[in-house]
């Protein structure tokens, strides 16, 4: 394909899908992760699209989501965090209630669910809820609550205030560490709260992980394992901590 040609089909996707990642790109259309930056260069010079790190977005997007933490995570185990979101978007059932965290690997499960139908969405996510507020077929719900930048995550009283009386068929969430011993854990201290008022608002509790998350131990103990129901990982993950995880009673899917 010619330059040409892929620069007008980066861009059409970029206006279509509102962000794109490099790494993204460069599987989509065969060509080294390399090229895509200087494509991606190009079109920002043409003040086509918004370049940001790990990736563009649509110029009308840019001033939300540049420069945000959160996007440093995107090229990081990219085409695993990709099959972790389709396999745990396949996980929502029709006319499902589902809340879906933040993070980069629930931000791949809620661009899997973009075209489902008769689906309600819950979040304190502005990156899940800018991803699905196009989607005719999911009704959207997002908490409110005091923003975090570091992840566009609303946390917090309000938060929590807002996620009492509800409840979800599912709650899909990411998280720092996986460990047998220990369970559950974060780094932010700050958000354990909100993360385990999301947490109770479902008996059905499908954590979204790629491989290296394995064997992490971090600050904040979040929840034992027994409050698990499905871990979602890719192929990667340790086999042996898998079949331990395993013998605790938790089904674990390999992608």
């Amino acid at each position: 394909m010619l330059k040409k040609e892929r620069q007008r089909q980066i861009r059409e996707l970029i206006n279509l899908q509102g962000e794109v990642t490099v790494s993204e790109l460069a599987d989509r259309f065969g060509v080294s992760q390399m090229t895509i930056r200087r494509d991606l260069q190009d079109l920002a010079a043409q003040e086509a699209v918004e370049k940001v790190h790990g990736g563009a977005v649509r110029r009308d997007q840019g001033r939300l989501i540049s420069h945000i933490p959160i996007l440093e995570g995107w090229d990081k185990q990219a085409a695993a965090k990709h099959r972790i979101g389709e396999a745990a978007a396949a996980m929502v059932d029709g006319e499902d209630t589902v809340f879906i965290g933040a993070g980069t690997t629930t931000l791949a499960v809620a661009k899997a669910m973009k075209d489902r139908q008769n689906i309600t969405v819950m979040t304190n996510a502005l990156t899940v809820a800018n991803t699905l507020a196009k989607s005719p077929g999911i009704m959207l719900m997002v908490t409110g609550g005091i923003l975090r930048s570091r992840n566009l995550s609303m946390v917090g009283y309000p938060a929590e205030r807002n996620l009492q009386g509800v409840r979800a068929d599912k709650v899909i969430t990411g998280i720092r560490g996986i460990d047998p011993q220990f369970g559950l854990t974060s780094d932010d201290l700050h958000e354990m709260k909100t993360n385990l008022a999301i947490m109770a608002i479902s008996n059905h509790l499908i954590v979204v992980a790629d491989h290296t998350k394995f064997g992490r131990v971090a600050t904040s103990r979040t929840a034992p394992l027994s409050a698990v129901s499905v871990i979602v990982t890719d192929d990667q993950a340790p086999q042996e901590m898998v079949a331990e995880i395993k013998n605790l009673g938790v089904e674990v899917v390999l992608v």
